[in-house]
């Protein structure tokens, strides 16, 4: 029997080996969510000339107070004619170019009209209502670092930046396969012994919200044969996820068929309920898990190890899973051997989130499941965890 990795060891062996893949060139519509493999700089400066921040009259600060001829019109896309001379106003519009001799915008509220000519009766002082050329970024200043998750800001200034396209690490290709001979697709007329498959489509779910372009193969029959064949096919991907076939059953066959594939096994079993028996190995650069068949077991993995590997391949800066602080609102017991993952729901107080376990903690309960919004990590210990008591919890 080999020797349970903890979750923590288990994770920092997945991450070890998840190294992130090669670029792209993505355009910007296409990017959101996209992880930066360069930095990028901006092509213009931002902004490129100097603009009003306001509706009003650009105008020389030391001509007020006074009253001023309007002399052309500048508005956005249609600068001025000419240039402001001493003595002179013209109207402008907010993010219109601000005239050559003019170095103020007085807002159009401040100003009394009258016909061609306005009357401003109080000083102003220089410089205001004007953006500076370049005082948001310069032509060739870094506006993005590699490593950042192109967020819809992010992708908005570098549009604003002049950049159509950006070089992102490519989305990792997931083939998933489960397995089972008695399982048959959602629809199916079931015959004796067989259930309808779920982990599969649950699988995808997560992964593709993960970011991966994902491929899921038919369920495959519990013999050599008919895992060898699948098998081949999927370790083409970057990832692959098997589900079911990794416990010591007769028909636990998926590591063993693995192996003679050339999958060069990390470590197989977690100390951590649900999800005990994962396998995680390599072959080349493929990354290969093995999550149990039990769906509460295989969604748990996933979350806990695949999706973070999947991050990881597209350069996240923090894969790990994002745990949060929250209190219970029940005693737990701890497991001396292995740390728990309990599902609950979350309720909020004036402290924050307080979470109340569900019943039904079963590995095969997934429709109990449903009922939960929050995975609750319950560390390893002796010592109860009474209510109120401190703890992280991952959303589902």
């Amino acid at each position: 029997m080999s020797t349970l990795l903890s979750v923590p060891a288990a994770l920092a062996a997945v991450l070890a080996r998840a190294e992130p893949l090669p670029s792209e060139d993505v355009p910007l519509e296409a990017a959101a969510g996209r992880i930066l493999a360069a930095p990028v700089a901006s092509l213009v400066d931002l902004p490129p000339f100097p603009s009003s921040s306001m509706d009003g009259y650009a105008v020389r600060a030391g001509d007020l107070p006074a009253m001023l001829p309007v002399v052309d019109r500048s508005a956005a896309g249609r600068p001025a004619s000419r240039r402001l001379e001493p003595g002179e106003a013209i109207e402008i519009s907010t993010g219109a170019v601000v005239p050559e001799g003019a170095d103020t915008v007085v807002p159009v509220e401040r100003v009394e009209v009258d016909a061609d000519e306005i009357s401003i009766s109080e000083s102003v002082v220089q410089g205001d209502n004007v953006r500076r050329r370049a005082g948001d970024v310069g032509a060739g200043d870094r506006i993005l670092a590699a490593g950042v998750v192109l967020t819809p800001a992010r992708i908005g200034a570098a549009a604003a930046c002049g950049l159509e396209t950006v070089g992102v690490h490519r989305l990792p290709r997931v083939t998933i396969l489960v397995t089972g001979t008695e399982l048959r697709r959602p629809g199916a007329l079931l015959e004796p012994g067989q259930i309808y498959e779920s982990n599969g489509i649950m699988l995808e779910a997560v992964l593709r919200e993960s970011g991966a372009v994902v491929e899921r193969l038919a369920a495959a029959e519990d013999t050599e044969q008919a895992l060898e064949q699948a098998l081949e096919r999927a370790l083409t991907a970057d990832v692959v996820v098997t589900s079911g076939g990794v416990s010591v059953g007769p028909h636990d066959l998926v590591r063993r068929v693995e192996a003679r594939l050339g999958v060069e096994e990390v470590f197989w079993g977690v100390a951590m309920r649900p999800g005990k028996p994962l396998a995680f190995g390599v072959r080349g650069q493929t990354l290969v898990f093995g999550l149990p068949g039990n769906p509460v077991s295989s969604l748990v993995g996933s979350l806990l190890f695949v999706r973070p590997a999947l991050l990881a391949l597209q350069g996240h800066p923090d894969p790990a899973p994002p745990f949060r602080p929250g209190t219970l609102m029940h005693e737990l017991r701890p497991r001396p051997e292995r740390d728990d993952f309990v599902r609950a729901r979350i309720a909020w107080s004036e402290a924050g989130p307080v979470l109340d376990p569900i019943l039904g903690q079963e590995s095969h309960m997934i429709v109990h499941t449903t009922a939960a919004d929050a995975l609750v990590h319950v560390p390893r210990g002796t010592d109860p965890l009474a209510a109120g008591a401190r703890v992280e919890y991952l959303l589902l």
